[in-house]
């Protein structure tokens, strides 16, 4: 019985350890926008396209 509330404590001990190294984390901003620069690395090049065929198009357009 002794080692079930060992095992407890340990656990508890340890859950708020994380808990506090998480609200650090967050507090220093770790996990501030982590969405945007995957895409932003992965659709930069089709937009530079993007743009330069509209840029293309407009040229044509005025000749």
């Amino acid at each position: 019985m002794n080692i079930i509330y060992l095992l407890l404590t340990v656990s508890v001990i340890v859950a708020i350890f994380f808990f506090v190294i998480f609200i650090f984390s967050v507090k220093k901003g770790q996990y501030d926008d982590v969405y945007t620069p995957s895409v932003r690395m992965l659709f930069e090049d089709e937009i530079i396209k993007e743009v330069d065929n509209k840029n293309t198009t407009n040229t044509e357009k005025q000749n």
